[in-house]
C-alpha cells in the first residue's frame, strides 16, 4: 500500500513534457515551472515562456513570435544586420527583421519553449512541425544562438496548424 501511494505521489510531481495536451498549467507542472497557454485552442499547451536559446528542456527549443500584424517596412532576414557578406539595416534598432520580411518591434516578440519534431507525425492532432517554409508562412522562428541564422536546418518545432 504505501508503494502504491508513493508511485501516485511521484507521477502527480513529474508534470508532463513541453507540447502536451493541458487545461490549467498545474497540468503542466505542480510547482509552477511550465505554463498551459491556449487551453480552448486544441487542447492547450504546456510551455515555458521567456526562453533563450539554451534554456529549454532536451524535447524543445525556444520560438519566437510576434504579437500582431507588421506590413509598414520590408527588409531582407537573411542581410538584416548581418555580420558577413553585405549587411542591410532596413530595420531601425528598435526594430527585428521576422522570417516575412518585414520590420516588427522588438517589444512585440513572445518567447516560448516548442515541442522539437522532424515530421507533423512527430507532433498531436491539429498541430504541424513546422520547417522554415511554414514559419514564414505562419509564425514563429527558433531562437538561435548569438549569429547562427535562422536557415532550413534550424530546429522545426510543432505549432497550432492554422484553420483552412
Amino acid at each position: 500500500m504505501r508503494f502504491l501511494v508513493l508511485a501516485v505521489v511521484l507521477a502527480a510531481g513529474c508534470g508532463k513534457e513541453i507540447g502536451d495536451a493541458c487545461i490549467i498549467s498545474s497540468d503542466c507542472d505542480p510547482n509552477g515551472r511550465r505554463q498551459c497557454v491556449d487551453p480552448n485552442n486544441n487542447g492547450g499547451y504546456c510551455t515555458i515562456q521567456g526562453c533563450d536559446y539554451d534554456t529549454c528542456p532536451s524535447e524543445a527549443s525556444c520560438v519566437r513570435f510576434y504579437t500582431g500584424q507588421f506590413n509598414n517596412k520590408t527588409c531582407n532576414p537573411a542581410t538584416e544586420d548581418a555580420t558577413v557578406g553585405t549587411p542591410t539595416d532596413d530595420c531601425s534598432l528598435d526594430e527585428l527583421c521576422d522570417l516575412e520580411g518585414h520590420c516588427v518591434a522588438r517589444s512585440s516578440e513572445i518567447r516560448y519553449c516548442m515541442r522539437k519534431c522532424s515530421s507533423s507525425s512527430d507532433c498531436r492532432d491539429g498541430y504541424e512541425c513546422r520547417d522554415l517554409t511554414l514559419m514564414q508562412a505562419h509564425g514563429g522562428e527558433p531562437v538561435l544562438a548569438p549569429g547562427v541564422p535562422v536557415d532550413e536546418h534550424a530546429p522545426k518545432f510543432c505549432a497550432v496548424k492554422p484553420a483552412t
